[in-house]
């Protein structure tokens, strides 16, 4: 299976890189990104696999049009996205144009590309297109979209709380306070299956339903578990 995982520089990409990589049915792994793989993965990602591959392409991500990398996003089995960025402070139109448009300018290239591929996108728990809540209710949108396209399969991974695995770190400081600050308590939710997931679980998940394409679409906290930790 060649895979392709937008986002991998992230803590949850990270995960699924390393996942993927690691993974003896995934022959090849295509990183896309703004920037290079750097040192702050080295902990969780193999950056010299042989399966490793990567791709740059930072006026892409600005212009958001991937139509000129068509040619090298073609011939692959699945995309995982779990690229995104935090709201907190970011104005609708702004958000949605980083979360929204470059998610669907991927996928529209992807789709037309690689038509028997398995597309699996990160939202979060909560996420509803008819939600009040902007985040939720942008998110929710994305989905929709996804969905609605011609692919073999699109899914939504819907996680709430994630864990940090294999010396996995955010790229968001607050994020690493708050795991250092709230370490006993994070280690406690972590215990509930319906409450936290962890990042190589996710990464096992999403192979999974690239793999078996299940029926059921979107995928809560306890179902991303289900799937990982019997993969």
């Amino acid at each position: 299976m060649r895979v392709i995982v937008f986002g991998g520089s992230g803590m949850v990409g990270q995960g699924v890189l390393r996942e993927c990589l690691l993974d003896t049915g995934v022959s090849e792994v295509l990183s896309v990104s703004r920037r290079a793989l750097d040192a702050s993965v080295d902990s969780a990602v193999d950056r010299k696999s042989p399966k490793l591959r990567e791709l740059v392409c930072p006026k892409e991500f600005a212009a958001l049009d991937f139509a000129s990398l068509a040619a090298a996003l073609t011939g692959y089995d699945a995309c995982f996205f779990p690229l995104g960025v935090s709201s907190v402070g970011m104005k609708e139109a702004e958000y949605t144009r980083i979360t929204r448009d470059l998610t669907l300018a991927v996928a529209r290239v992807l789709v037309e590309r690689n038509s028997s591929m398995v597309f699996v996108y990160v939202s979060g728990e909560g996420t509803d297109a008819n939600s009040k809540t902007m985040w939720s209710r942008v998110k929710g949108g994305v989905e929709n979209a996804l969905m609605a396209m011609p692919f073999r399969a699109a899914y939504a991974f819907r996680p709430g709380l994630i864990l940090a695995k294999h010396g996995i770190r955010s790229k968001v400081a607050v994020y690493n306070f708050f795991y250092r600050a709230l370490f006993p308590l994070v280690w406690l939710l972590g215990k509930f299956p319906k409450l936290a997931t962890d990042t190589e679980t996710v990464g096992r998940a999403m192979l999974r339903v690239a793999r078996e394409t299940p029926q059921q679409r979107v995928w809560n906290t306890a179902g991303i578990n289900s799937l990982g930790r019997t993969a």
